[in-house]
């Protein structure tokens, strides 16, 4: 019974083996030995399973068992070999020659092969061991073994044969470091060798491998006799082996002294018959000593004599031998002054006479050939005699190349031409013909040819650049792309391969990456192709700076292109080509603005002194060179066309450069410069539609104003290109100059329907609807502004939307709701505006536009900086009304940012005949402490005053001044005489109050407000109307009344902060009872804390909810400073509640906003769902989002992967909600938890947008960080790739746009320090960030700095700066810092 188990087992264990479950097979093979210790299978099958679960001890010691218990069988030797052979341990290593000895004396009884393969590794380990001796051996044994047989069949000799050679050669290349019986051993084996070779070369006369062998034997002694038989043996190699082989087999030899001869000798034989003269000459000369007669096969080596022979004409063989030597010499007229017919009689005379001599058959061959189109047609005469010569002698390569010739142009079979020309190009390689011709014809025949020959040879550098030739051929650029970087791969020190990589780059429009390549191969030589590539690589990407309005890159982009391109220039000044490019790069400056276009030019291009140095240009210099450069270059090409037209557009740019053009005389003077040369243009080329483009815009110009030229060219210009956007928007653009708008309206179409992004004709519809007023207006600029950005309709938009802001009647209306806050309109027209006044820095209505909007947006400094520069614009202009209005507008955004005096010298600049100058002149004065001359400025403006209601304002701004001085009886009065008028300012009643309440006159306080309350009932003075009233309460001695007040003014309003603050600090004032709530909020159990909560707060569930936000957020912060946390278990508490108050109709929207975000987790989940479902109706959509949120939670937590089926049904009730920003920034975690980034990324997108629409600064706020944060997590786990870096800077860039954001500076701290920790730079950002907090910088924000920071300086081992670090976390009690430092230092 114990036989069959054991079997049972080992049959298990072998199927678990094979199945790949050594775990499974040990417990098999364990269950065995158990049963039968000394189990042969078992023990080895333990090894096999050791060693596939990378435990060799255990493998060693298992195959070694069974070693011991049966020697004689091969398995565990053969596993105890294969354990070494996968082990690199010293020990293994050194063991395993006598495993394989082992199984060596094992399979010589049993299976020769593998002996045999045991036998080879072997001797390859002796031979890594150095251990030569044992290699010979080793080898002798193999040898032996295949020479027996062992009753098989008869083994090859080849095979024994190559096995002497590579022991003999394994030794020849070690014999220094052998020892002498190593070295007898290897002459010993070298006989041997001898032996083997003239046996099989008498079983096998014909077989050139013996013959190789013997004759390298032989070559290697310096016996005379036996040189002579090595000269036999190279001439029967001759017979029967290729010349190719014979002619390598010597040349690779390194003869001895005696026979150096004998082989040059043989090698020349062996060159003369492959046609390789010029080697033969040189394979003589190095064979003998003294000058010797080479017999030539070249026929320029005739005899003059031949010509002079008497009746030579009549002779066959002699008119061949003449028309030999003329073809030879190419002097084919001298050939065709012979008779032809007598030549062709010569030729086949001599082909009877030598019918194998292939000479003859190739020269009657190319005399037809030379012969004309009629011979080279006929089969019979060019083919056959080619073909003839080409069998006759495989090695004449001029032959092939004719027969080239013929498949090519005669039967245009380029698949046989071109093995042809290959052909030619091996036996020749210096027939430059037939290697061009194989280069092209390959080309032409696309990748396959060249791929099959790839396929050959996979590491031949010339066969992939014509692979990516051929691939550029057909403008394959991706393919030919990467054929160039595998060419270069293979030879680095071509630039061939470099620059092709960098030129397709350059036409894909990856110009970064293009420039880079370029620049490698200008760093190895002045390589004037590359510099001219880098001169168009800058000029592009300057070209793209510009249109995205990054004009200060695009200067630098400029400079550094002019710099490359007069380097090649220098170089090669006859290129028009590089004078080209260089005027393009100096006219691309017209763009930028001229404070900006300032270039350093190279002195002796600019030609100023001195010419060593470098001068900076302004913008009419560098156009001025620009124009130079055209001229040089016309020089080189006076009937390029391209260039007269460049030439005219500079002088166009040049003449709208001037600053006064109608006063400048060279204005006209450049606009007929322009004209005169776009003319040239158009007579040297008709067909160019550009060029008849160009000339209508110049002659449309305000200086020519050829309008009926304009219009002429505009229509050519059509004419000549149907799909031409441009010059249908030019002639519509003429039409409305013309103020003909049907027509200009119709170009204008005609172009948006041939290009819909073009952005010019949608600004010309845009002119034409403000021309007639349409309601579309608006709207056509902005869609010019989505689509690129353009002055004109920057302009436009930014004129329309300062133009609704100021029309305070409409801001209730659906259009102004549409166009202003849902479009975004303030932000995106100030953003355009920036862009447009970067470049056009002489525009003050852009200026003053720019100032309001920024004033819109709150961004008080760039206003007072945007008012300032339209108020510099017109001090120089004659228009003092608009400069009125500027200094008005910028000295009110210098009362904005506090600089009052300065305001005050800007008000009194101006007439001070408006009220508005009056009233900011008097609030800067008396800002500026300056009350006389505010007093008097509020007296004249009172003067000014049209309206009761400007008369109420400033009178109260008199009470306030006079009681500022102290004249309250005055102040008293003003204030008196406000509240008479028809309609009193809420601001007079509300000063009459604070008036009696300052002096106590409860009377006083208590009528104005009675007064106030009746007026007024916005949300705008409800905190006001608050403190006033608990003040007069309190006056009055009513301290019961003051804390029910101010509960009051919190229940109708529960989302104003500042009333919550209020009721904080009048509770402990005037309720001391409830004042205790502070110290019960500061016990430690939780459930008397919440008991007291719930009989001293409201009944309201928000409060409660406001309640655990507030705790939570305090316990974060605690954790992060290593505190315990003090508020827990609030959420039972308030589930109790909601439960116990469900009933009486709480406002559970509220409750759900406010706790929608916070945690619940099990059953609370389910208590709050069960709750809703009873109190509001869940179809309801926000009702059903809070639904699902509270659901997805525990999921979401658990890290469960959502079905796309249930993200798409989250994604739907967000979108129900789309104006919840609350709701996209949740969707947008759901996504980032499930590992969805780019539709995280989206939904963030999506909740900023949606955020500048609703004019939610906190929301914008909130949406940018989460963005950032998002984003940062890849940043920080090192992922490849620039776009989270790149959306990091954007998020936080515009966050700190918005205002001071620590977060924010947080974050890009982070991103530096994940990109470069030890770098300086990480450190600036942490260090200021913990030792220059902003005062609003939270207390956390600042821990986790100090926590990178302390990382960074541990990495750079700055114990210094690691202490001051220590010193400020120990004085903010820091103690998790602190605790970390001492873990780094341990």
């Amino acid at each position: 019974m114990a036989a069959k188990e054991v079997k049972s087992a080992l049959k298990n264990a072998r199927e678990a083996i094979k199945n790949k479950e050594y775990k499974e097979a040990l417990k098999h093979c364990k269950a065995v030995l158990k049963l039968e210790k000394n189990n042969y299978n078992a023990w080895v099958f333990i090894g096999v399973s050791a060693c596939e679960l990378d435990q060799p001890d255990q493998a060693q010691t298992a195959y070694r068992k069974a070693s011991e218990l049966e020697p004689e069988q091969p398995l565990a030797w053969q596993g105890l070999a294969n354990l070494y052979e996968k082990n690199n341990q010293a020990d293994f290593k050194a063991e395993l020659p006598s495993v394989y000895q082992k199984l060596v004396t094992l399979y010589e009884s049993s299976d020769i092969q593998k002996c045999c393969e045991v036998c080879k590794k072997l001797a390859d380990l002796f031979l890594e061991n150095k251990d030569y001796l044992q290699v010979a051996r080793t080898f002798r044994k193999l040898i032996q073994l295949k020479e027996d047989g062992r009753g098989e069949k008869a083994v090859d000799k080849g095979e024994v044969l190559q096995l002497w050679k590579q022991m003999i050669q394994l030794l020849a290349d070690s014999v220094e470091e052998q020892d002498n019986e190593t070295q007898q051993h290897l002459q010993h084996e070298q006989l041997k060798t001898k032996e083997i070779c003239e046996t099989m070369l008498s079983l096998y006369p014909e077989q050139t491998f013996p013959l190789e062998e013997l004759g390298k034997w032989y070559l290697k002694t310096s016996d005379q006799l036996i040189a002579d038989v090595t000269c036999h043996y190279f001439k029967c190699l001759c017979v029967y082996s290729s010349l190719e082989g014979v002619v390598k087999l010597i040349e690779t030899w390194n003869c001895s002294v005696y026979l150096f001869t004998l082989a040059w000798y043989s090698l020349a034989q062996g060159q003369i018959k492959m046609h390789r003269y010029r080697d033969s000459v040189v394979s003589c000369n190095q064979g003998i000593c003294f000058p010797a007669h080479i017999p030539s096969r070249c026929i320029a080596c005739i005899s003059p004599s031949v010509f002079q022979i008497p009746h030579a004409d009549k002779d066959p063989v002699l008119m061949s031998f003449k028309g030999r030597a003329y073809l030879q010499k190419g002097s084919l007229d001298q050939v065709f002054q012979l008779k032809k017919n007598m030549l062709a009689i010569s030729f086949l005379k001599a082909v009877e006479l030598r019918p194998d001599s292939w000479e003859y058959y190739f020269l009657l061959g190319r005399l037809y050939w030379h012969m004309g189109k009629e011979s080279q047609r006929d089969k019979s005469k060019t083919q056959t005699h080619l073909l003839k010569a080409a069998k006759l002698d495989p090695f004449l390569g001029p032959a092939f190349r004719y027969l080239g010739h013929y498949y090519r142009e005669i039967t245009k079979d380029r698949v046989r031409a071109r093995g042809c020309y290959k052909r030619a190009f091996e036996l020749d390689n210096g027939d430059v013909e037939s290697g061009a011709a194989t280069v092209d014809l390959s080309m032409e025949q696309g990748d396959m040819v060249l791929q099959a020959a790839l396929r050959a040879d996979p590491q031949d550098c010339i066969c992939w650049e014509c692979l990516g030739e051929a691939y550029l051929n057909r403008r394959s650029f991706t393919a030919a792309l990467k054929a160039f970087a595998r060419a270069h791969q293979l030879n680095q020190e071509s630039i061939y391969n470099l620059y092709q990589m960098a030129a397709i780059k350059q036409t894909l429009g990856k110009f970064k990456e293009a420039a880079s390549e370029y620049l490698q191969i200008i760093k190895r030589e002045e390589y004037v192709p590359a510099l001219k590539g880098l001169g168009e690589c800058h000029l592009a990407m300057a070209r793209a700076a510009l249109e995205d309005y990054l004009d200060g890159r695009a200067v630098d982009l400029i400079q550094e292109a002019i710099s490359y391109l007069f380097r090649a220039v220098r170089q090669r000044p006859d290129l028009s080509c590089l004078w080209k490019l260089l005027g393009d790069a100096c006219t691309a400056t017209h763009t930028v603005s001229p404070n900006r276009a300032r270039v350093l030019i190279p002195g002796t291009l600019s030609g100023l002194d001195p010419p060593d140095q470098e001068h900076t240009l302004t913008q009419t210099q560098v156009l001025k060179l620009g124009e130079r450069c055209y001229a040089q270059a016309l020089k080189l090409m006076a009937e390029a066309a391209n260039l007269w037209y460049d030439l005219g557009l500079n002088y166009y740019h040049q003449s709208s450069r001037l600053t006064s053009p109608e006063q400048d005389p060279e204005y006209k003077l450049l606009l007929e410069k322009s004209l005169q040369c776009v003319k040239k243009a158009v007579m040297l080329d008709s067909s160019n539609h550009s060029y008849w483009n160009a000339l209508g815009v110049v002659a449309m110009s305000k200086g020519i104003e050829n309008f009926a030229l304009a219009q002429h060219s505009f229509i050519k210009s059509v004419k000549m290109e149907a799909n031409n956007v441009v010059a249908w928007t030019n002639l519509g653009t003429l039409y409305l100059k013309k103020e003909n708008i049907e027509l200009a309206h119709e170009a204008f179409k005609i172009a948006q329907s041939l290009e819909p992004l073009y952005v010019r004709c949608w600004i010309g519809q845009a002119l034409i609807a403000e021309t007639v007023g349409s309601y579309d207006t608006m709207d056509l600029f902005r869609h010019t502004t989505e689509l690129s950005t353009h002055t004109e309709g920057v302009k436009g938009y930014a004129f329309w939307v300062c133009s609704t802001l100021l029309d305070k009647s409409n801001r209730d209306s659906e259009l102004y709701r549409y166009n202003i806050i849902q479009m975004n309109a303030v932000s995106a027209a100030q953003v355009a505006l920036c862009k447009y006044t970067e470049r056009i820095q002489t525009d003050s209505g852009a200026f003053t536009m720019l100032g309001y909007l920024n004033e819109h947006l709150h961004l008080k400094k760039q206003a007072r900086q945007a008012y300032q520069r339209a108020a510099e614009l017109l001090r120089s202009s004659e228009q003092s009304e608009s400069l009125n209005f500027a200094l008005r507008n910028y000295a009110r955004a210098l009362c904005n940012t506090g600089q009052w005096d300065k305001a005050v010298r800007v008000y009194s600049s101006t007439p001070k005949e408006e009220l508005h100058d009056l009233t900011g002149l008097a609030l800067a004065c008396f800002r500026a402490g300056h009350l006389q001359d505010s007093l008097r400025a509020y007296e004249q403006a009172l003067t000014v005053a049209s309206s009761e209601k400007e008369k109420t304002y400033i009178l109260t701004a008199l009470a306030i001044l006079q009681h500022r001085q102290g004249c309250m009886d005055v102040a008293k009065t003003l204030l008196f005489k406000c509240s008479m008028l028809q309609e009193p300012a809420a601001e007079s009643l509300l000063s009459l109050c604070a008036l009696g309440l300052v002096h106590s006159d409860s009377t006083l306080a208590s009528a104005a407000l009675s007064e106030l309350l009746k007026r007024t009932s916005g949300q705008g003075t409800v905190e006001e109307r608050c403190i006033l009233t608990c003040t007069l309460l309190a006056l009055q001695g009513n301290y019961s009344a003051v804390q029910k007040e101010a509960a009051r003014a919190v229940h109708s309003n529960p989302g104003n902060p500042s009333l919550w603050a209020l009721l904080s600090r009048l509770v402990p004032q005037y309720y001391p009872r409830k004042a205790d709530v502070s110290a019960e909020l500061t016990g430690t159990d939780s459930r008397e804390l919440a008991g007291f909560l719930s009989r001293s707060l409201t009944d309201d569930p928000a409060g409660w909810a406001a309640l655990m936000a507030a705790c939570h957020t305090e316990n974060t912060a605690r954790l992060l400073s290593s505190s315990a946390p003090r508020r827990e278990g609030l959420e039972r508490q308030l589930m109790t509640l909601v439960s116990e108050k469900g009933q009486y109709g709480v406002d559970w929207a509220t409750f759900m906003s406010l706790c929608s975000s916070y945690c619940f987790e099990g059953k609370f989940a389910k208590i709050i769902c069960e709750i809703i479902n009873a109190a509001l109706s869940p179809e309801q959509p926000a009702v059903f989002l809070l639904l699902r949120q509270i659901q997805c939670e525990s999921l979401l937590l658990s890290r469960t992967t959502l079905p796309s089926s249930v993200l798409e049904q989250l994604s739907s009730a967000v979108l129900a909600n789309e104006a919840c920003v609350q709701a996209w920034h949740w969707l947008a975690e759901v996504y980032r938890l499930q590992g969805l980034l780019v539709q995280a990324v989206m939904a963030y997108r999506q909740s900023l947008q949606l955020a500048s629409q609703l004019g939610s600064f906190s929301g914008k706020v909130a949406s940018l960080l989460r963005l950032a944060l998002l984003a940062l997590g890849p940043c920080m786990a090192s992922v490849q790739g620039a776009e989270w870096k790149d959306l990091v800077l954007e998020a936080t860039t515009e966050a700190l746009k918005l205002g001071p954001c620590p977060i924010a500076l947080l974050i890009q701290a982070l991103l530096q320090f994940s990109i470069k920790m030890g770098a300086r730079e990480t450190r600036r950002l942490l260090e200021r960030i913990v030792y220059t907090p902003s005062p609003l910088q939270p207390e956390t924000v600042t821990s986790v700095a100090r926590w990178y920071l302390l990382r960074h300086l541990h990495a750079k081992d700055d114990h210094e700066l690691m202490d001051t670090l220590m010193d400020h976390a120990k004085a903010a009690g820091d103690s998790k810092l602190v605790e970390f430092h001492k873990q780094l230092s341990s």
